[in-house]
């Protein structure tokens, strides 16, 4: 299909930079491609857009009464040792 079409200064650099990216696309190839490239992004975000979102699932694990959760460097050291680093 042919069409007449204005575009704008930076889509006019994006087409010529995609010309020069060493395939040696002609003008008509990468406008498709760049067409065609925006479409597959544009499913692909309203793919993700469709998914369930991520829960997360706290589980109590209890909590130790001889451990002080307050200071992490400490909490670390009676757990793993003085060689935890």
């Amino acid at each position: 299909m042919r069409t007449t079409l204005t575009l704008d200064d930076d889509v006019v650099k994006t087409i010529k930079d995609e010309m020069t990216s060493g395939e040696g696309k002609t003008f008509k190839k990468a406008v498709n491609d760049l067409i065609r490239l925006g479409r597959y992004k544009k499913i692909e975000q309203e793919t993700v857009r469709r998914r369930k979102p991520f829960k997360v699932r706290a589980k109590n694990m209890g909590r130790y009464p001889h451990l002080n959760y307050d200071n992490i460097g400490e909490l670390l050291e009676q757990i793993e040792g003085p060689f935890h680093k």
